[in-house]
């Protein structure tokens, strides 16, 4: 048979083939390969060409390729009508005058809807937002705050330790330092983040949370700069009616520290919220602020805890579970 008989034989059966064309798209895929694939009918007469004199090889190859693109241009074009047909037959199945499904708008999450006041009431006293690396050096989460190789936050049972000296940031501290070696004073951040904690994950406790820190560095700043502000952070955040105190504690980048606490009327006792001081002299030198010309305060505070006092929620773990239920209350 010639190379002209196998072509016209291939045609005679496309057009057999294309009269019956199926409407199942995986039934087109296999009449597909018949003609187009590598075992195909068109392979085969490609096949062919091997027992032709070399003389008559060129011309009987570029009929076969003229009648390739014929049979392609055919096959896609009788497959999209098909397809379309069977488009339009199932849209039609629909009944149009029915409603449509209700579509349910999406929430801000809790920790976002806290974490964004708080940021709102800063920015309307003037504090500017920073924010900083969550992967952290030795010397910016622990030794330029104040914390030497000795303190109980470097232990394994609190930090994620990446490698020798590099960690997962314990605080939101960290960025505090960067600022004040980055810029000249006056300053005035706050410095929201997630922080990490190697601890069990309790209804109270959780490995990662999250933080926003303060930072005000000036001339002549006093802890009443700080109270004052803080003051109007609570009673802006919590109510005007809030009760609060002060009290005396320890920080390791502040002296004098302190912890603010509210009362929680409904469990009835304090509740702290967050931890607060004068920035420690030696923070300052070792950021190359001169210690006598500036000072400054710094406070910070957990976005879930804000968030569980304010909403009486009693689990941390709520906020990471995505349960509709408890997301579709805010």
């Amino acid at each position: 048979m010639t190379i002209n008989e196998s072509i016209e034989s291939v045609r005679k059966s496309f057009r057999t083939d294309l009269d019956s064309f199926p409407s199942d798209p995986k039934e087109i895929d296999s009449l597909r390969s018949v003609y187009f694939g590598r075992k195909g009918l068109i392979a085969g007469l490609y096949i062919s060409l091997a027992d032709l004199p070399n003389n008559e090889k060129p011309e009987a190859g570029q009929s076969i390729n003229n009648f390739k693109k014929k049979l392609q241009t055919d096959f896609d074009a009788k497959a999209s009508t098909v397809i379309d047909v069977a488009s339009t037959t199932h849209n039609q199945s629909f009944d149009l005058s029915l409603p449509g499904f209700p579509i349910t708008n999406g929430s801000i999450h809790p920790l976002q809807q806290t974490l964004d006041e708080i940021k709102s009431i800063f920015k309307s006293v003037g504090f500017k937002v920073a924010y900083g690396p969550e992967i952290e050096d030795d010397y910016h989460n622990f030794e330029a705050l104040n914390i030497p190789k000795h303190h109980p936050a470097r232990d394994m049972q609190d930090t994620f330790f990446v490698k020798d000296n590099i960690v997962l940031r314990t605080h939101t501290s960290n960025v505090q330092i960067h600022l004040m070696e980055e810029r000249e004073p006056p300053l005035r951040y706050i410095v929201p983040g997630r922080v990490y904690r190697n601890e069990s994950v309790s209804y109270k406790s959780y490995c990662l949370f999250h933080q926003i820190e303060g930072l005000f560095v000036d001339k002549n700043v006093s802890m009443a700069d700080l109270k004052g502000i803080l003051e109007y952070f609570v009673k802006q955040f919590f109510g005007e009616s809030t009760v609060m105190r002060f009290r005396p504690s320890f920080f390791p980048f502040t002296e004098p520290s302190a912890e603010v606490d509210i009362w929680d009327k409904k469990r009835g006792k304090w509740m702290e919220i967050l931890g607060c001081g004068m920035i420690d002299p030696n923070v300052f030198e070792n950021v190359g602020y001169d210690s006598s010309i500036w000072h400054g305060y710094a406070f910070g505070m957990g976005i879930e805890r804000m968030t569980m006092l304010k909403y009486g929620i009693d689990d941390i773990r709520l906020f990471y579970q995505n349960d509709i239920r408890f997301l579709e209350q805010f």
